[in-house]
């Protein structure tokens, strides 16, 4: 063009992928492949782990190997489960002929549908879609291992940890700490991984409580999940509602039947028809309050109030716990109302 620059066209070939490399390996962001890259950090959670030269480790999610060689030189043995085919390969090239070839078993599979071997210590860097499966799947693993230090998406580690009154406590958090210590270790910035994440990180720990709590886990969660149906309401509220009273109402007549036709132990109900509010598992919660359609109205007719609906609030009265809400209550206050219920034969599950 007369008087001006001319541009040079540029080619445009095809663009570069987006997925990250570590020894020929792809990362795929999609799948929530996030390998660990900083070895300062590698280096502080196999610290924290606090591993033994005794321990058996079970690694979840071990990538191409930048962790697991440091916890094959903490421990006895690590057993890494993994998904994907080609970082099982990458893991076996990279120690195959070393000292570290005989004690290293790689399982390839999903973590959520395997049957873990016996462990002492659990090291996990996982995609954070298995976040709260996985941490409950653990919690229940029999037998009882000694601690997890597992990488999470910042705020579902801040829910694991929140405590009464935070912004973040919630049935996730009430949960997890019932079965188990939980403690805070690092934050982990996004920076840190290959390819990184949107999100921070942080490092948790989790310790599971010996023994185990002696309360059927299915009415624990049945109760729970009632109390953070909105967990800023009284409780009061919460137990005033149609459905809530409707489905309580039901258990407590199947519960009375089967009791007496059949004196069965209200312990061991598992195999009972008994109805229970949402389908959703323990083990699938994602710590938000539960967002049912619920009806607000109160379970009366016309200035009629229902005897079952009395015997509901009078728990919640004689309990001081009417006016208390879910955000608020510390465990020994929700293992105290649920006592209460089952005493007056409510149940949850």
């Amino acid at each position: 063009m007369a008087g001006g620059k001319m541009k040079k066209d540029k080619q445009k070939g095809p663009r570069a992928p987006s997925n990250h490399y570590q020894g020929g390996v792809t990362f795929h962001k999609s799948k929530g492949q996030h390998i660990l890259k900083n070895p300062l950090l590698v280096d502080a959670i196999v610290q924290k782990a606090g591993i033994k030269p005794t321990d058996t480790i079970l690694e979840i999610g071990p990538g191409t190997g930048n962790l697991t060689k440091k916890l094959l030189e903490a421990g006895k043995m690590v057993i890494a489960v993994e998904l994907d085919p080609r970082m099982v390969l990458e893991l076996q090239r990279r120690f195959q002929g070393t000292r570290f070839s005989s004690r290293l078993k790689v399982i390839q599979g999903d973590v959520l549908k395997t049957d873990l071997p016996y462990f002492d210590i659990c090291v996990a860097n996982i995609p954070y879609q298995i976040s709260s499966p996985l941490t409950f799947k653990l919690l229940f693993h029999q037998p009882a291992f000694r601690c997890s230090i597992i990488m999470f998406q910042r705020e579902f580690a801040m829910r694991l940890v929140a405590q009464p009154g935070d912004n973040l406590y919630c049935r996730l958090s009430v949960n997890t700490q019932f079965y188990a210590r939980v403690s805070h270790l690092l934050k982990v910035g996004k920076n840190n991984f290959r390819p990184p994440p949107k999100v921070d990180s942080s490092v948790v720990r989790i310790e599971p409580r010996k023994p185990r709590p002696e309360v059927n886990h299915k009415e624990w969660d049945g109760f729970i999940r009632i109390c953070f149906i909105r967990k800023n309401k009284t409780l009061g509220s919460i137990f005033k509602q149609k459905n809530v009273l409707s489905l309580l109402e039901k258990n407590y007549k199947t519960l009375q039947a089967l009791q007496g036709s059949q004196n069965v132990s209200l312990s061991g109900n598992d195999d009972m028809e008994i109805a229970r509010l949402g389908n959703e598992s323990m083990e699938m919660d994602d710590g938000m309050d539960d967002d049912m359609d619920m009806e607000c109205d109160e379970a009366e007719g016309e200035g009629e109030v229902s005897e079952f609906k009395n015997k509901v609030i009078s728990v919640l009265k004689e309990g001081k716990f009417e006016e208390q809400r879910a955000s608020k209550l510390s465990q020994e206050s929700f293992l105290t109302l649920l006592s209460m219920f089952n005493k007056a034969g409510i149940h949850f599950s």
